[in-house]
């Protein structure tokens, strides 16, 4: 048996070739991944202690290393020392338009609809695989994966399926044993195909992590010594907490585990009939390439200029919203402010007061600032109706037509991109009931395999234009009980929550 286990692993991906796809992606990818993620999360970073004297502020924003120097300072970098610094305005534009396309994507549970002829076998697939979508997060794991798959460009869903566990299990208990897990684009690294960038030889998910270890000596020194009562010091010792590796490599015949580069455990499987147990899906297509296109990119330098441009204009009018008065020939000028009832007076006839300062209108500063807004709109196909933001009067917003034509952009976007993600989804379920045939759990033949998406309507539409819309549908031989479904009144399952 193990003769045999070895030859079955001799087909997946080398050791050494994993280490080097791993760095490779350390340096080329993980880099941009991560100024992805800041630009979407925009998290703050604590630079001080909140109420400190000096002005300084206690947190620096990640967005801030957009701004050009002026602004931001002239110390050791964004988060370090900032003189010279001046008004900083970061306003996340990325942030809640990324959020708004993942609500438009997966703001209502969907439904996955078996295919198959036989209404028992329908109906047991359409069980089985929402009892695993919903053990494995819900809702909540459709709304992950799209937000990576936004940020990212693309996001891959790992199907792990504990055999053993599998083999005695029954249809209700069979969601114990699969798991569907959405990767952070940081952490998978795929190995493409040499012949084909849409098919994988192998996977690796690979991160580090903080293990319930201490390393160095447990002498009073550092700052585990000064909490617990040491005088610390810089010659005193230390003592963190240990750090450690984890690799996951996946191939077409088994699964192994590597910890700080030594292998712990393996497993061979043979349910997937030599499949990889990894689905890729792009956000938006990107022809010939493994990745996809995400939606932070294309507003990164806009996002720099909008931010670059309001700093400045906060700057001005910091220096230009306070009064302030030029005296000549008025003894006393300075001894005293200028306030209602205050009457200067003076002998010199050649004395005067100027008046200067205030926030003066700057109509192209606006309309700049208007226009990237603007130009971030049209990139991401977010209007700010989509978030509730009305500037204008928009006409009937209470006609379903009417929010339709606004949100023509959008809605468009989100129903390209359901295509993508709808495909994986159904590929993802043709895995788990191919690995349920083979563990004789849910026995099924090839062509009873087929699932596809149900997506819920977009919710554009007032009261009566949606009664209409389901009563047209039951006159064309839709089931009456599914239509009252989609309306929210029926009893029959909604799908996935």
């Amino acid at each position: 048996m193990a003769d045999q286990l070895e030859m079955r692993f001799d087909a997946d991906p080398d050791w050494a070739l994993v280490q080097l796809a791993i760095g490779e992606h350390a340096s080329r990818e993980i880099p941009r991944h991560e100024k992805m993620w800041a630009y979407f999360r925009n998290p703050l970073e604590l630079v001080g202690v909140s109420g400190t004297a000096g002005g300084k502020g206690w947190y620096r924003a990640a967005q801030e290393i957009g701004l050009p120097e002026r602004i931001r300072g002239n110390g050791s970098g964004v988060y370090g020392d900032q003189r010279g610094r001046r008004e900083v305005v970061i306003e996340n534009d990325i942030g809640w338009r990324v959020q708004t396309m993942v609500d438009f994507m997966f703001g209502d549970p969907i439904r996955f609809e078996s295919t198959a002829g036989d209404a028992g076998v329908k109906l047991a697939v359409e069980s089985v695989l929402e009892a695993v979508w919903e053990a494995s997060g819900g809702i909540a794991l459709l709304q992950d994966l799209a937000i990576l798959g936004h940020v990212f460009g693309h996001v891959d869903l790992l199907v792990r399926i504990d055999a053993e566990g599998l083999g005695g299990a029954t249809l209700a208990g069979a969601s114990e044993w699969i798991t569907i897990e959405p990767i952070d684009a940081r952490r998978g690294v795929a190995l493409v195909s040499a012949d084909d960038y849409r098919v994988l030889d192998g996977y690796a998910v690979h991160f580090e992590r903080e293990l319930n270890e201490v390393e160095g000596s447990r002498g009073r020194g550092g700052r585990v010594g000064r909490l617990f009562g040491g005088r610390g010091g810089s010659g005193g010792s230390r003592v963190e907490r240990r750090q450690g590796t984890v690799t996951e490599v996946f191939g077409r015949s088994g699964w192994r585990r590597f910890e700080n580069g030594e292998e712990v455990a393996r497993s061979a499987s043979t349910l997937l009939g030599g499949e990889v147990p990894v689905v890729h899906i792009q956000n938006m297509r990107q022809p010939f390439v493994y990745g996809g296109i995400g939606e932070v990119e294309p507003l990164v330098a806009l996002q720099d200029e909008l931010n670059t441009r309001l700093s400045d204009r906060a700057n001005r009018v910091t220096l230009q919203s306070f009064q302030m008065y030029l005296a000549k020939g008025i003894e006393g000028f300075n001894g005293a402010g200028v306030g209602p009832g205050v009457v200067w007076s003076t002998e010199n006839p050649d004395a005067s007061i100027e008046r200067f300062g205030g926030d003066m209108h700057s109509p192209s500063e606006e309309s700049h600032i208007t226009e990237i807004r603007e130009a971030m709109d049209k990139v991401s196909g977010v209007p700010p109706l989509a978030g509730g933001v009305v500037r204008a009067k928009l006409g009937n917003l209470s006609s379903g037509n009417a929010l339709r034509v606004t949100l023509m952009g959008l809605i468009a976007k989100t129903r390209r991109k359901r295509v993508g993600y709808g495909r994986g989804m159904e590929k993802v379920c043709g895995m788990i009931l191919t690995a349920l045939d083979a563990a004789g759990v849910l026995s099924t033949d090839p062509s009873e395999r087929g699932v596809r998406v149900v997506w819920p309507e977009f919710a554009v539409a007032d009261e009566r234009e949606t009664v209409a819309a389901a009563k047209g549908k039951i006159e064309l031989g839709v089931p009456a009980e599914t239509v009252i479904a989609e309306l929210g009144y029926g009893r029959v399952d909604p799908g996935v929550v």
